[in-house]
């Protein structure tokens, strides 16, 4: 029986990680979180990671953890201030992790497209997980160099995973492009608007790739567990390509919306005004009740569909390695929005 910790396991990328540990027989699973987990069935430790003393305390009695799954993330105003903080909650994590149990062989660290630059503007495409670092700062790296130096001296190894857009849903975690996607549907159908994609025109053409939640939770389980992986990190998608202006017609039939032409805005300034009706939505509708705010996050949406340049990672490495799951994108879209309706996250039509 081997023991899984998922630091951050109440996100998206988390989410998908304790679900694929969950199909499987021969894993135990504790989630460690900023927010506590009410009334789920995996047990979930509350700790603040940036406090070293607090992740000493409410770690210690994981004596048997084999493998850590790190998906944590702060955010902070600037690039340069968000590394000390992210690298100061794995450092907690793992040594808090290596002091308490004997058995730790394995951490695994969810990175993203990112380490290349993707959020600075074009970089080189498609990317590969041999090119060099842009200028930093990138906290990336800072937690990679990490655990490059400390492994050796260690009695474990690790591996990092790159996904591309991660597209999921998770309860109160409002950073996912799923969510952004229904929201803005649903407000839009509410208004009786056609579904408009409120990105730039070049977006709408460029070509995309996105990563399931929960392939992206097969992958890094097999990563962890694949000893030829150790010390290797790995681009991962859903394995297709698509563009836009060809997959936005779509979805506005699988919320049975007519299809308008794009309309370019700043969501995050647009959808600043529209709590009030969100509030009325969840009352109308009997949606699940939660804050305008933990529902959706829409700069996360503002950064994807306003980039307006080639942003595309090569995976012939991780299928080198021995990992050949690929998830379609347009079916991962409409069972991500059904299973969302499902949840009285979005109106049902």
């Amino acid at each position: 029986m081997k023991h899984a910790l998922v630091v951050g396991g109440l996100g998206v990328a988390g989410a998908g990680i304790v679900r694929a540990l969950s199909e499987q027989p021969d894993w135990k699973i504790t989630i460690a979180s900023r927010r506590q987990l009410d009334g789920g069935t995996v047990p979930c430790v509350s700790v603040d990671l940036l406090d070293k003393a607090d992740a000493e305390e409410k770690l210690a009695g994981l004596s048997d953890v084999s493998h850590i799954f790190y998906t944590a993330y702060q955010e902070r105003p600037t690039f340069a201030e968000e590394v000390a903080p992210n690298l100061a909650m794995l450092v907690n994590v793992v040594e808090a992790v290596e002091g308490a149990s004997p058995v730790l062989e394995h951490v695994s660290l969810m990175q993203g497209t990112k380490a290349y630059g993707t959020h600075l503007g074009p970089y080189p495409t498609p990317a590969r997980e041999s090119d060099p670092r842009h200028m930093p700062p990138n906290f990336y790296y800072d937690q990679e160099d990490y655990l490059r130096a400390r492994a050796p001296k260690a009695r474990w190894s690790w591996s990092a995973l790159r996904p591309r857009t991660i597209y999921g849903h998770a309860v109160n975690s409002p950073m996912n492009m799923t969510s952004v996607i229904g929201i803005y549907a649903a407000m839009s159908k509410e208004f009786g608007l056609p579904l408009r994609f409120p990105g730039t025109e070049a977006c709408y053409r460029t070509i995309q790739q996105t990563v399931d939640t929960d392939l992206l939770g097969k992958a890094a389980v097999w990563a962890a567990t694949t000893p030829k992986c150790a010390g290797e990190v790995f681009n991962v998608t859903n394995g297709g390509l698509f563009r836009w202006e060809q997959m936005w017609p779509r979805i506005a039939r699988m919320f049975d919306m007519p299809c308008g032409p794009v309309m370019t805005i700043r969501l995050a300034a647009v959808m600043a005004d529209k709590e009030p009706l969100w509030n009325r939505m969840v009352e109308k509708y009997g949606l699940v009740p939660r804050s305008y705010h933990q529902a959706v996050a829409w700069a996360f949406g503002d950064f994807q569909w306003h980039m307006d340049y080639d942003s595309l990672v090569e995976t012939t490495k991780i299928r080198r390695f021995g990992f050949h799951e690929i998830v379609d994108d347009e079916e991962m879209f409409a069972r991500q929005i059904r299973e969302m309706k499902e949840m009285r996250l979005i109106p049902v039509d």
